[in-house]
């Protein structure tokens, strides 16, 4: 069974690498449009501009991952409940119509990601996303229809802990 602090450690870890990332990215982008050489010249001549552009967005997502950090830190995964289903904080092993299964995690708000425990691939998602509302409040031995991009997939929930 995977450990869940170790779970939560690992996007935590995984988030700070992201954000060191996207800052150094910051910080270039930031260079870029303040540089003396990338003065306009003319209505055409658009590189700082564009610099300026680049900074802002990687400034949003510079935030973004500054958030989900927070939510991350302070994020308590209750143990799993047969009474109130799969919640917030449930590790759950779904079997597909092709009879593979795949680990979830399923995590607060921006921890989107794929991570590797020994020979575990687990997958890590919020409520938000489609899949977390489709498994909210199930339990072991339900089926979850999920519709991705016109296709239904069926799902059944192995287990959860």
């Amino acid at each position: 069974m995977v450990d869940k602090s170790l779970l939560q450690r690992q996007v935590r870890e995984q988030l700070a690498a992201d954000l060191l990332q996207v800052e150094q990215a910051l910080s270039a982008a930031h260079e870029a449009a303040t540089h003396e050489e990338n003065i306009a010249e003319n209505k055409y001549d658009t590189l700082g501009l564009e610099a300026a552009y680049l900074a802002t967005g990687q400034a949003r997502r510079a935030e973004a991952i500054r958030q989900a950090m927070v939510h991350w830190r302070l994020f308590c995964p209750q143990p799993y409940s047969a009474s109130k289903g799969i919640q917030l904080g449930a590790l759950v092993c779904l079997l597909g119509a092709d009879e593979k299964q795949q680990l979830i995690f399923l995590g607060p708000e921006g921890g989107n990601m794929k991570l590797v425990i020994g020979a575990e691939s687990i997958q890590v998602i919020s409520s938000q996303a489609p899949l977390g509302k489709a498994l909210l409040g199930k339990a072991e031995g339900d089926e979850v229809m999920l519709e991705v991009a016109q296709a239904r997939q069926q799902l059944e929930v192995l287990w959860v802990s």
